[in-house]
């Protein structure tokens, strides 16, 4: 018995003395570790993905995105964050952003403080596989597949739709899911958790779902927080927001239980402006506290005049030749008291040229103040002047030539 104990206890002192010397599990790859890898940040210290960071094709991604981020705070996201700042007094938790891509960038510069944001759009979220497990040309692939689906959001403020769908679609990261990845870490976000997600045609939201009906609405559901610690959540939803789309899903229900909210529309293809996606334009009139928009959101003779007080910012030129019929005259009549702008803000994305507005939703009865306008924004709402005479109708601009540097993304 006393040679049985003597042989255990050596074994045991054996094991203890080699342990240390075993190699330790290598550690999951976190989702934020991944967001800061493809945004070109560097990843935790202890992650997988670090030694990836030494490679050439990820240094030259890291420093094209410092530049291009850089560059896109100081031309347009740190001015829309001050225009809110000055013009949004009391904004709701939540925002709305129908007709948005993956554009959680721009959703958040407008509306910094909403706590739930519900992106939606037709492209799938698609996925980001553990990219410490591919070989390093798919890893290489994938970062460039990711710069050259923010081509134009990083040029303009808008996506080409098609280009992003090559893109994503031809690499081993796929859909939105890699992009709002990018701009969430570049927003100074920690992604705290990330599962897909599906509503039923009763509005019903189920977690960690990647089946249901025929009729079922997918999409992905990511909690992060900033640099205030808060928590916050971001749906994003694939789905048709046509009228026949929305009648046969119940994605406008799951919206509803969130509601009122605040809503950002541009560059949305002048889609609201049809009668086959009146019920999500009437949607986003009903449940809406405050709308921002470009002229290619829902029509100002849609609003109602006794529901909703106008601030215009900018100038009205008419649509870009490539959605001809889409002037309006109502437009070009209120944009005559614009206060000015100093960033640009989708199709006509020059600063002098852009337009936005801020309509503010009165109380019921249409004689009250608005509740989220600030006094800063007060000299829009004064009294319109005199008519004067009609002016001539401006000729459509076509789109501008892009700036230096826009087509490196397609070489």
């Amino acid at each position: 018995m006393k040679i049985s104990l003597s042989v255990t206890t050596l074994v045991l002192a054996a094991v203890l003395l080699v342990a240390p010397a075993m190699p330790a599990r290598a550690a999951d790859v976190t989702v934020n570790d991944t967001a800061r890898f493809l945004a070109g940040m560097q990843p935790s210290a202890d992650s997988p993905l670090q030694p990836l960071t030494r490679d050439p094709a990820w240094q030259r991604h890291a420093k094209f995105f410092d530049g291009a981020f850089a560059q896109l705070e100081q031309r347009q996201l740190s001015k829309i964050r001050a225009w809110s700042d000055t013009n949004l007094a009391a904004p709701k938790p939540t925002m709305f952003y129908m007709f948005s891509g993956p554009d959680f960038l721009y959703a958040n510069a407008f509306y910094p403080k909403a706590t739930t944001y519900v992106l939606s759009a037709l492209e799938p979220p698609g996925a980001v596989p553990d990219l410490s497990r591919l070989p390093r040309g798919a890893v290489n692939n994938a970062l460039y597949s990711v710069e050259r689906s923010l081509g134009s959001i990083l040029s303009f403020s808008f996506f080409i739709t098609k280009q992003m769908k090559t893109d994503l679609h031809a690499s081993e990261v796929s859909g939105t899911l890699p992009i709002l990845y990018v701009f969430l870490a570049r927003s100074g976000m920690t992604v705290r958790d990330v599962k897909p997600v599906t509503i039923d045609e009763n509005g019903t939201l189920a977690v960690g779902a990647d089946g249901g009906s025929r009729n079922a609405v997918h999409g992905t559901r990511i909690t992060f927080a900033g640099s205030d610690g808060v928590e916050r959540t971001l749906y994003y939803f694939a789905t048709d927001l046509s009228n026949s789309g929305v009648k046969s899903s119940g994605f406008l229900k799951f919206c509803a239980t969130l509601a009122p909210g605040n809503s950002l529309i541009k560059s949305a293809s002048y889609l609201l402006h049809a009668g086959n996606f009146s019920t999500v334009r009437d949607f986003i009139l009903a449940k809406s506290a405050t709308i921002i928009q470009d002229d290619s959101g829902i029509p100002l003779g849609d609003y109602g005049a006794k529901k909703w007080r106008f601030f215009p910012f900018g100038h009205y030129l008419g649509p870009i030749d490539k959605f001809p019929g889409r002037y309006q005259q109502t437009y070009a009549e209120l944009f005559r008291r614009a206060q000015p702008i100093d960033f640009g803000i989708g199709y006509r994305w020059r600063t002098q040229e852009t337009n936005l507005l801020l309509s503010v939703r009165l109380p019921d009865d249409g004689t009250g103040a608005a509740e989220t306008a600030t006094s800063a924004a007060e000299p829009a709402a004064a009294p319109a002047p005199p008519p004067k005479p009609r002016p001539r109708r401006p000729r459509p601009r076509p789109l501008p030539p892009p700036p230096p540097g826009y087509y490196w993304f397609w070489r």
